[in-house]
């Protein structure tokens, strides 16, 4: 339930559907500290519970949901992702794995006396952004409005996130406990200096003969084989409404009442005021204080003064009275405020002691009169007056969608433009147009309504920090499917040659490694090979140049140097295509890390890691065991079934 509803809440910057805590932020919904972690029903495994974990549930709709939530969230990162690769890869599987050791800790939490208090739970809540009206606060009438139209309960929610955050508070601890001998990093340590040294020879793709054109029948078996490459993802038409502060403008006009108004509220601000810089040290005791006073009065600079003594003098710049008296007591400000520029002051007994002061500098401000700071007030009225057109807005707008109004109906009594896009894909593109380029403006827009599903309510969507808002409604839904082989034959032509090239191409490498590995040498077997192609080159590196290089992309010849055994040759494809290579490893020099204390606290830290995410799937699975675990492999099949039944829409 948590992971839908999570994944119905997007943020002016996207949303994020997997995470397992949101923020801790303080928020009382209402009275009482505690929230109980015993939720779920009891019970045996039922016909649609794909596992229990104690006396927790684990239905095929909770199974349901999360995968279509994993596949929302991969087609943010991959718009070609879908439901059909998410089982091929057998995330299902994982992701009930990951639930029920979630579930487990959660429970093996509960039985050692963990609780989480409602307050924590309540600005778990608070701190999702699309929980947020127009004026950055959580809206309670959101949170709601969302719960009726998912036909989710606040309890069920609490639940989920008190689950999350005693998981979080298990595994934390668990992870950052980790220590590694000294006897196991200097081994791996020392791979890191390895030294390893071959030849690379180079098939290019030019190297073999494309062909004849390829046939009817055979561009119909390629295209068939290969249908993935010609998918276009689900498109969804968008129907929104923009509300920006212009559209209340009219509303946001200041009067000359309300500026003056505004003056008077505010008069001190503007009256005539004095701003000191003033260097000061504060002294526990009298006579200490007395001494550095007396210092500074025959010229010794203040800050020496007070090094002298042990302590460390401080600068106040362009202080005002008011503030300065808040940090040093009345008495203080009373008599610093009193004295002329360049004068030493005290030793006055303050709030933190004795305190001694020179007056560094004296600055005169001027009042401002009404006319000098209309402009100013009357900007500072018409952004809050905007702010409050907008909510009024937006809580009008919330109303008429929660009370049944439709898209049209909200927007005509609303007064704003309604658009629809083209059919776009969760990317902000158009596929039909080869031009299309993602609108920056539009991608809140489109993420809200690729959350939606076909038949939801419009919502509203903020998408500006100045309080800007849009009704958004979800349009025609296309579902992913691949493009006709009509449309696409020049481009199925263009594949098949390339392929059937590569593959020659591969035939000529794969000669090359059966010849070298039977004992030719590598030059040899290349120009037996052709000779056209060029000569083997020599590569070596070690395993930090390999590290160094992992973030551009690692060369892939020296990749495999590191994966192979001495005296064998191996072979792999070029970067983007262009040809394969064939690499040979002549030489390995062993490294010795004894003497290298940065690469020895690296290694450290990286085996860290690992062994804390081993320790972490250790205690998983040893709460599995304590609370118990049982699946339901027919469940768990129907609900693949059922899934795959999906196709390409997802919906």
């Amino acid at each position: 339930m948590l992971s839908f509803f999570r994944r119905i809440i997007h943020s002016k910057v996207g949303y994020v559907v997997t995470f397992i805590v949101l923020g801790v932020i303080a928020l009382a919904f209402a009275a009482g500290d505690i929230s109980n972690l015993a939720g779920g029903s009891t019970g045996g495994l039922g016909g649609n519970d794909v596992a229990t974990v104690g006396k927790q549930e684990i239905t095929m709709a909770d199974l349901r949901q999360r995968a279509n939530d994993e596949v929302a969230a991969a087609r943010q990162r991959n718009p070609q992702a879908d439901i059909a690769g998410y089982l091929a890869a057998g995330q299902l599987d994982a992701s009930l794995d990951r639930m029920i050791s979630s579930y487990a800790l959660a429970d093996f939490g509960r039985q050692q006396g963990m609780i989480v208090s409602k307050r924590a739970v309540d600005g778990q809540i608070a701190s999702i952004p699309g929980l947020q009206g127009p004026t950055g606060k959580f809206d309670e009438n959101i949170y709601r409005r969302i719960l009726v139209e998912r036909k989710l309960t606040d309890a069920g929610i609490r639940r989920d996130i008190a689950r999350d955050i005693v998981v979080q508070q298990l595994v934390a601890p668990t992870q950052g406990a980790t220590q590694v001998p000294a006897q196991i990093v200097a081994p791996y340590a020392s791979l890191m200096l390895e030294r390893r040294a071959g030849e690379v020879a180079f098939v290019p793709m030019q190297a073999a003969a494309s062909g004849a054109a390829p046939t009817p029948a055979e561009l119909q078996t390629f295209y068939a084989a290969n249908l993935q490459r010609y998918r276009v993802p689900e498109r969804r038409t968008i129907r929104y409404a923009l509300v920006t502060p212009d559209q209340v403008g009219a509303r946001a006009v200041a009067t000359p009442a309300e500026i003056a108004q505004a003056y008077q509220q505010n008069r001190a601000k503007y009256q005539p005021t004095e701003k000191r810089t003033i260097t000061q040290v504060i002294v526990a005791d009298r006579a200490g204080a007395e001494a550095i006073a007396a210092k500074v009065k025959a010229g010794t600079p203040l800050a020496a003064a007070a090094r002298a003594a042990g302590l460390e003098a401080s600068t106040q710049t362009s202080v005002e009275k008011a503030a300065y008296a808040t940090q040093t007591g009345t008495a203080v400000a009373d008599a610093v405020f009193a004295a002329p520029a360049s004068s030493v002051v005290g030793p006055v007994r303050g709030s933190l002691g004795f305190t001694v002061a020179r007056i560094e500098s004296v600055q005169q401000v001027p009042g401002r009169t009404l006319a000098q700071v209309q402009d100013e007030l009357a900007k500072e009225i018409g952004v809050r007056k905007s702010a409050d057109a907008l909510a009024q807005l937006h809580d009008t707008l919330d109303t008429a969608l929660t009370g049944g109004s439709t898209f049209d109906e909200a927007v005509a009594d609303a007064k704003i433009k309604p658009v629809t896009t083209p059919a776009l894909t969760a990317s902000a593109t158009d596929p039909n147009d080869p031009l299309s380029k993602p609108d920056p403006a539009l991608i809140p827009i489109v993420q809200a309504a690729f959350t939606a599903e076909d038949g939801d309510a419009p919502q509203l969507v903020q998408t500006g920090a100045d309080g800007s808002f849009a009704v958004v409604a979800v349009g025609q839904i296309t579902p992913a499917a691949p493009r006709p082989l009509a449309q696409v034959r020049d481009e199925v032509a263009a594949a098949f040659v390339a392929d059937r090239t590569r593959q020659a191409a591969r035939r000529i490498a794969a000669d090359i490694l059966a010849k070298a590995n039977r004992g030719t040498p590598l030059a040899q077997a290349v120009r037996q090979a052709g000779p056209s192609l060029p000569a083997p080159r020599p590569i070596a590196g070690a395993r930090t140049d390999l590290a160094k290089q992992q973030a551009g992309g690692a060369d892939p010849a020296l990749a495999l140097l590191f994966g192979m055994a001495q005296g064998t040759t191996k072979m792999v494809e070029a970067p983007q295509g262009s040809g394969w290579i064939v690499v040979r490893l002549t030489g390995i020099q062993r490294g010795d890390a004894s003497k290298n204390p940065a690469i020895l606290a690296a290694t450290r830290g990286q085996l860290g890691q690992m062994v804390g995410s081993e320790y972490i799937q250790q205690f998983a699975r040893a709460a599995r065991n304590q609370v118990g675990v049982k699946t339901n492999a027919t469940a768990l099949k129907r609900l693949r079934a059922e899934l795959a039944g999906q196709g390409g829409s997802d919906n």
